[in-house]
């Protein structure tokens, strides 16, 4: 069989730069696009889809080594196959595949090994047939070795392609980087494994597409107030057509239809194509710090995974200028959360497969239609002259661009703010498939449940404050029972010592399980305290924890508890707080102390350990509630984020009179306003004080002595719910703005200098963020 080029064109093609991954998956591609070609005929295939990979083994010897990629497609012919391992070959159907064999298929092969083997057969062929390229073989005349191959079974179809004399270097990679290869090729064809149903084994492990843990179809937020109110959805399908083109098959050239001709190269080879943008853009259940933004899939391979040019806006009319991040803005150090997943078929992409031609027209059009054409910022389109962004993207940035806890942003939290690291690890149960983390149930709870218990907290407040009616049967049981001592009243005849009641069937006692059934129908879930906890030494066990309401949690032997452990199957437990216990009332003890003293004794037990239980509760927090520890970049990523929220609530009461705001800046915080404004992409410092949106870049003590200067701006439940004109009393004024400002002078102080407080400090500012966020309003 001839394979032009000549050889030394075929070892060149080695040299070109593709990873690893990328040469297993350009030959998968043409697997795949096979399977494709079967299911548009419509015929039935026995067997199934399937695309096997094998790597070189741990422990054999580089020389020896093969990749085999086999598949159970259709085969080929003779000259089929010859056309395919020609490099330089191309079909006509480019724009309908993911890759073809031709330059890909010998860029692929001759980079991983000197040797390919390819053997195809299709049903009812009498044998395997194929051609072997070994680059130190073939000579001038391009004649390389035909195979034939004994078939054992005339029903056998497919082609299997073995490449050996590999690269050391890269037979070494795929040696030790089988599992972050299955991840890879699951992130890359994800849709395709999920929604066409083919196989993709590696190394006898099924890759498993990597799927969106994105909030569902029906979850929204409400944006805005009033008859202004909108339903922002968490999931928005995309589905926009486009006039058809014409597209030259040979340059890959799109052009109006009817033109007769390519405008690039004068082929007449040309084919009227539908444009159509597809999928959906969406909300993550959580925040990270790497894996946000907008996956780009041409025929259901992805190119672009995670990316954020979306995100990005420049002015059109200064094309020379800054280029504005437009989200994450609120809290970039713990990422972002908008998503999407868009097939972009009919835009061309480089050889290797991972961008697309960013001049192309038909990107244009699609950037244009998903992110608008004007900022994403309301303020910032304003300014540039622009109405507001009612894009798919637009529409889902207004909804979703902040992160406050509970269901204005639908964020879970655990009464106190946001828990972004225990939806990070729930995310990680997500992919590793564990069934109760699929739906989104786990996070809706966490964000209801917040705004549950800061209801309730405000509640419990306002309460202490002014407290409900005495107890009545409390004070009778205090003073006696003075009914007997009483006369009777009217004719009503008297009760004496020896009437006997009237007897009373006994109910029967309670069992041990529906005294469990009642504490889970009385319970909701405590976010931040359920997880996997444990140490090597003494195994794990998963528990659940559940806040207990209107009923007293008690023990086997009827003794109340202000928290009850139970072990269940498979090394899981349950533990029933009681949220009206004394231990966290009057005592304030923390829960997640008294979970770990019980979680510790019950693997110590279990694993017969001599080790102490303070030395067990210690490494159980450090190994499993990391998130809870007194460590300074924590407590400061916290305080960044409460500050942020309060930043936003702030601008809004200001709104109307920024330049009242503006006069408190001194001369220093003016110059660092504006410093951190223009770092954070706004249009120009000249417009510093003439909105309130200076707020959310100002110094943090600014904001401090602005709340102290202008109180009633803040207070009566805008910002912070303490009384301020709603109270006459100078005294008790005082007392509102002293109360607060305390907790957001810690808060800023951590936040404006860069060295370690010590624990003390620390242990104080983290108490004055659960203290402000009491005394925060709930927010629009």
């Amino acid at each position: 069989m001839r394979i032009p080029p000549s050889p030394r064109i075929l070892k060149m093609l080695g040299e070109i730069q593709f990873d690893e991954w990328q040469c297993v998956a350009e030959l998968i591609d043409n697997s795949f696009d096979d399977f494709t070609e079967i299911v548009r005929s419509g015929q039935p295939w026995a067997g199934g889809m399937k695309v096997s990979v094998a790597l070189p083994s741990a422990g054999g010897r580089v020389s020896d080594s093969t990749v085999v990629i086999r598949d159970t497609g259709q085969g080929m012919s003779l000259a089929r196959l010859e056309r395919a391992v020609r490099a330089g070959w191309s079909s006509n159907d480019r724009f309908d595949k993911l890759g073809l064999f031709g330059m890909g298929f010998n860029v692929a092969t001759a980079r991983l090994g000197r040797k390919t083997r390819v053997l195809t057969t299709r049903v009812g062929d009498p044998e395997w047939i194929g051609v072997e390229i070994d680059l130190d073989k073939i000579g001038e005349d391009f004649e390389a070795l035909d195979l034939v191959e004994p078939k054992a079974d005339p029903n056998e179809h497919g082609t299997r392609i073995e490449i050996s004399k590999l690269n050391p270097v890269r037979a070494e990679w795929l040696r030790k980087n089988q599992a972050n290869l299955r991840t890879t090729l699951g992130k890359l064809y994800s849709w395709i494994l999920e929604h066409r149903g083919y196989e993709l084994w590696v190394q006898g492990t099924r890759v498993l597409p990597r799927r969106h843990c994105r909030w569902g179809d029906d979850r929204f937020v409400l944006y805005g107030n009033g008859s202004s109110q909108e339903r922002v959805p968490a999931f928005i399908p995309i589905d926009q057509t486009f006039d058809p083109g014409e597209v030259c098959l040979d340059c890959g050239n799109w052009q109006a239809p009817n033109k007769g001709i390519c405008d690039q190269c004068g082929s007449g080879q040309l084919s009227l194509r539908q444009r159509r943008i597809h999928g959906w853009l969406g909300v993550q259940r959580h925040l990270d710090k790497r894996e946000f933004g907008i996956d780009f899939l041409r025929n259901g391979r992805k190119i672009l995974q995670w990316d954020k040019r979306l995100f990005d806006w420049q002015n059109p009319n200064d094309p020379l200028g800054v280029i504005d991040v437009e989200y994450p803005i609120e809290l970039v150090h713990q990422g972002g959360r908008l998503v999407g997943e868009i097939h972009l078929d009919h835009v061309p992409v480089t050889y290797q497969k991972d961008a697309f031609d960013y001049g192309d027209r038909s990107w244009k059009a699609a950037m244009d239609f998903l992110r608008g054409a004007g900022p994403l910022q309301p303020e910032k389109a304003k300014k540039a002259g622009y109405p507001e962004n009612a894009s798919p993207l637009g529409l889902l940035y207004k909804g979703y661009r902040r992160n406050a806890a509970g269901t204005r942003c639908l964020i879970p939290g655990d009464g106190t703010g946001p828990i972004h690291e225990q939806t990070r690890l729930w995310a990680q149960k997500f992919h590793n498939g564990v069934e109760e983390y699929q739906n989104d149930e786990r996070w809706w709870e966490a964000v209801a449940n917040h705004d549950e218990r800061v209801k309730e907290a405000k509640l419990g407040k306002t309460r202490a404050v002014s407290p409900e009616r005495p107890d009545e049967a409390a004070v009778i049981e205090a003073l006696g029972d003075l009914t007997s001592a009483a006369p009777p009243v009217g004719d009503a005849p008297a009760v004496t010592p020896s009437s006997t009641p009237a007897s009373s069937p006994k109910s029967p006692a309670e069992t041990a399980r529906e005294r469990l059934d009642r504490y889970q129908a009385q319970s909701t879930i405590i976010p931040e305290l359920t997880r996997d906890f444990g140490l090597p030494r003494l195994g794990d066990l998963r528990v659940e924890t559940r806040r207990v309401v209107g009923t007293t949690v008690t023990d086997d032997a009827g003794h109340d508890t202000p928290l009850l452990l139970v072990q269940g199957a498979g090394g899981t437990a349950t533990a029933y707080v009681d949220a009206s216990h004394d231990a966290f009332g009057r005592l304030g003890v923390d829960p997640a102390e008294l979970l770990l003293t019980e979680i510790a004794m019950s693997l110590r037990v279990r694993a017969n350990s001599d080790l102490p239980i303070s030395h067990l509760i210690t490494e159980l927090r450090r190994v499993c509630m990391p998130d809870t520890a007194l460590d300074v970049d924590t407590l400061t990523g916290q305080a960044r984020e409460v500050l942020n929220e309060i930043r936003w609530m702030m601008v809004k009461q200001v709104d109307s009179d920024p330049a009242r705001a503006f006069q408190y800046l001194t001369a220093e915080e003016v110059t660092a306003t504006e410093n951190e404004m223009i770092a954070n992409g706004i249009l120009t410092a000249g417009h510093l004080g003439a909105n309130a949106e200076f707020l959310l870049y100002a110094p943090p003590l600014y904001l401090v002595r602005l709340f102290e200067s202008w109180p009633e701006a803040f207070l009566d439940g805008t910002v912070f719910v303490g009384p301020y004109e709603a109270v006459s009393s100078q005294s008790s004024r005082a007392l509102s703005v002293a109360r607060v400002a305390g907790y957001l002078n810690d808060i800023a102080t951590l936040l404006s200098f860069r060295s370690n407080p010590g624990s003390t400090r620390l242990q104080r500012t983290r108490l004055s963020l659960r203290l402000l966020l009491d005394e925060t309003a709930s927010g629009e």
